[in-house]
């Protein structure tokens, strides 16, 4: 039987800006991956029916940080950096590549991740950098699946069009599960608690 998580009983557990931070808690992880502007923040809010737990920043790529949000001491959704940010200084980059490389490769619980959420602008389409990621998914053996975020900025025939060709796009593996996902109107939440409850065996509602 599966666990019940109480989702009024969640925290932002730790903003780790080394690898060395990683909190080492036996529970298990979803990793939300995505371009800096993508909508991690206002994903992880409407999850969680939170307003600003995950503040969300004017000026995406801001903050390099792997920000781990603990739900009800039985889940990390652990928010990992932006990337695609032009204006990132080669400094910031580095950092950048550190920190999500050590979260793949150093992660002291790397096994307990069950899966990571990709995030694609419904707008966009999946960039250079999308399928970058999702490559290196494929290749690690990593369980990953789609968020198609902001759907709700696109008229019918858009939506449509865009969400065909992101689920038909070379990168993805047979079969990927592709969610269209609206922050603003809650579309697709439900789906995509249910899919993490599928890959954690818990039961988030």
């Amino acid at each position: 039987m599966s666990s019940q998580v109480n989702l009024q009983n969640v925290n932002l557990r730790m903003s780790a800006g080394e690898i060395r931070q990683f909190p080492s808690d036996p529970i298990p992880q979803i990793a939300l991956s995505g371009r800096s502007n993508v909508g991690k923040s206002s994903l992880i809010n409407c999850l969680l029916g939170r307003k600003s737990l995950a503040r969300v920043s004017s000026a995406p790529g801001k903050t390099i940080t792997v920000n781990f949000y603990e739900l009800d001491r039985k889940l990390f959704l652990v928010d990992l950096p932006g990337y695609g940010f032009a204006k990132r200084s080669r400094e910031d980059q580095i950092k950048w590549s550190t920190l999500t490389d050590g979260f793949f490769t150093k992660n002291p619980n790397i096994d307990r991740l069950c899966a990571v959420a990709q995030l694609v602008d419904s707008r966009v389409g999946l960039t250079q950098d999308d399928a970058d990621m999702v490559n290196y998914l494929n290749q690690a053996n990593i369980p990953y699946f789609v968020i198609v975020t902001k759907v709700d900025k696109l008229n019918a025939t858009e939506r449509k069009k865009n969400l065909e060709a992101i689920a038909s796009h070379p990168a993805l593996a047979a079969g990927t599960r592709v969610i269209p996902f609206s922050a603003l109107k809650g579309e697709g939440r439900d789906e995509v608690l249910r899919v993490i409850g599928g890959l954690t065996g818990l039961n988030i509602r």
